[in-house]
């Protein structure tokens, strides 16, 4: 039996002692390598594959940590991992968590930042080429940017500098067609201009910015990449190196269903199938319902995604009713500043949104919609504990939304409650309104007196009252549950409102109760418990609050941290009990 090649390799300068015929074995050693561990684990399936031969060619010719290479979202640098050391993350199962799926300098020299959002390495490459020059080292710097990352205002940006600088940057533009789904907007029609001419048309926007620019038709096949890199390798000026290459390559699932494979639960290798669908009602559907019924009721409402259709399943819409449906690609601040101009005209735009990239139109949703009062409506999805990288954190969007003026955050604790602040914010005309989609299993009861901006009160205790947030409720009851086996009645309340606190009922509580706790599934630094602890600082009431650190969590289970946190109802029954022991 032929002995791997990868076993030879332990870094980077041990590629340079191969043969082409040795390299591409080592391609296909690799990519059958990221297959059987993507499969068991999930991950980023489709950009990994598309990128393998372009990785070891890099890899080969440059000198890295000499030459640096910065990774776009770096949800592509799987190979880059495999052959800069770490490949016993995916050579053993017992190792398989032993790396984030994301570059990390505390890992590797061979890292130079933590990155997991897009559009952010041609800034940071041009930044680290104008500190080499001004130190006066040596050594390539080279930017790795899908062609969907263009989408973003940043990327951009960074054009606009790099094309200014006067010595070596390398932009290598992984030209596939794709972004997370399809790529939306206006430089995309260039692109594949640029791609059916194989480089040659007169309209080039890269060009256009003032670079050097040269393209590569096969962006999979090593002999092409190895000569590429060997043409732009110490260039003394900012080159654009444009290479088409295919999302998915060499595993035909995710070829045939690129967006499906762009990220990927656990699968079956053989079929591609997934390996536990979830097959029960979501929350997704709820809002899905709810869309179709403000439609019939001739509420003009659209719907805006920045490249995640797939996170709310938007497609399903947008194949309904394509004139009401955009996605702007990968531009988050677009998509609130359009959803503003939409509902300055009349229109009710919902923007769909996950908290952890939300977070990159902070100014827009403050500026644009905060200060104009605009009725534009966000939903929120990821709020919850969670770990798998520092960069996709989903506890910081309750302090980021709920401190700007003039906007709502409602957190909904059943369908009943999600499907009415969807019709009460599309609605409502005071200014924007942000719902916060529960994180849990899809829970459902009746839904009485609903007044979205007020506390509901689901069980009338005394001595403990019980602030379950969101997601959390059914953790308040669990509380409520086990204090009640020790003689304790606590009340139970349904938040709703977690921007503007509900102060009459807040103020009722004080007449037969002298601790409240709060729960949230978010950070406590900023967030609602924080506002609740405020409100009673000046009175006898205690306060307990429960929620996550101020932190970026990286690589920790979700019950770890929820133990670690409190989060679990032994010990928020617990640490009640020690309370009221200090009020006798």
């Amino acid at each position: 039996m032929e002995t791997p090649i990868l076993q030879r390799i332990n870094q980077p300068a041990d590629l340079k002692q191969l043969s082409l015929p040795e390299l591409t074995q080592l391609a296909a050693e690799i990519r059958q390598l990221l297959l059987n561990k993507v499969s068991q684990t999930g991950g980023h399936v489709g950009p990994n594959l598309g990128v393998v031969e372009l990785t070891i060619a890099f890899h080969t010719i440059f000198n890295s940590p000499t030459d640096k290479v910065v990774w776009d979202v770096s949800h592509q640098s799987y190979t880059h991992k495999i052959l800069t050391g770490r490949k016993q993350a995916w050579l053993e199962a017992d190792h398989y968590e032993d790396v984030s799926g994301y570059t990390a300098p505390e890992e590797s020299p061979h890292d130079y930042f933590n990155i997991g959002h897009t559009s952010t390495s041609i800034a940071l490459a041009t930044g680290m080429a104008v500190a080499r020059d001004l130190q006066g080292k040596a050594g390539n710097v080279m930017a790795v940017i899908g062609d969907g990352s263009l989408s973003g205002g940043l990327a951009l940006e960074g054009l606009n500098i790099a094309a200014t600088l006067k010595s070596n940057l390398i932009i290598l533009v992984n030209d596939n067609g794709m972004s997370i789904a399809e790529d939306h907007g206006g430089l995309y029609g260039n692109l594949r201009e640029l791609r059916e001419t194989k480089g040659t048309s007169s309209h080039n926007l890269f060009k256009d910015f003032g670079f050097d620019y040269q393209y590569v038709d096969d962006g999979n096949d090593l002999a092409t990449m190895l000569a590429a890199f060997k043409a732009v390798k110490d260039s003394d000026h900012p080159v654009i190196l444009h290479v088409h290459t295919e999302k998915g390559h060499g595993y035909q699932p995710a070829i045939t269903n690129k967006e499906a494979f762009h990220w990927h639960v656990p699968f079956d290798l053989q079929t591609g199938q997934t390996l536990h669908p979830n097959t029960n009602e979501s929350y997704v559907d709820v809002i899905h319902a709810t869309l179709e019924k403000e439609l019939a009721d001739q509420t003009p409402i659209t719907a805006i995604t920045a490249a995640i259709p797939g996170g709310y399943d938007l497609k399903r819409f947008g194949r309904l009713h394509p004139e009401r449906y955009f996605d702007v690609g990968i531009a988050e601040q677009e998509s609130i500043t359009f959803a503003a101009g939409q509902a300055q005209q009349g229109l009710r735009p919902i923007v769909f949104h996950s908290g952890t990239f939300l977070q990159r139109a902070y100014d827009q949703l403050s500026h644009d919609l905060g200060i104009n009062k605009l009725p534009v409506t966000i939903m929120v999805s990821g709020g919850r504990i969670s770990a798998g990288d520092p960069t996709h954190q989903g506890v910081f969007d309750v302090a980021m939304l709920s401190n700007i003026p003039n906007l709502t955050y409602l957190a909904p604790t059943t369908k009943e409650e999600l499907a009415a602040m969807m019709h009460w914010s599309l609605q409502q005309t005071d200014g924007p309104v942000a719902i916060r989609v529960p994180s849990n299993g899809v829970h459902s009861a009746p839904l009485a007196d609903f007044k979205p901006t007020q506390m509901r009160t689901l069980h009338t205790g005394h001595q403990v009252a019980l602030l379950g947030v969101g997601s959390l409720l059914p953790l308040a009851e669990s509380v409520q549950l086990q204090l009640a086996a020790k003689h304790i009645d606590a009340t139970v309340i349904d938040p709703r409102n977690i921007s503007d606190l509900d102060t009459t009922t807040l103020a009722q509580l004080k007449a037969d109760h002298q601790l409240v706790v709060t729960l949230e599934e978010a950070s406590l630094s900023g967030g609602f418990g924080e506002k609740v602890s405020r409100y009673y600082g000046d009175s006898p009431m205690r306060v307990l609050t429960f929620g996550a650190a101020k932190r970026f969590n990286d690589r920790e289970t979700t019950e770890e941290l929820l133990h670690e946190f409190k989060l679990t109802p032994d010990q928020i029954v617990a640490d009640v009990q020690a309370q009221l022991a200090t009020l006798k």
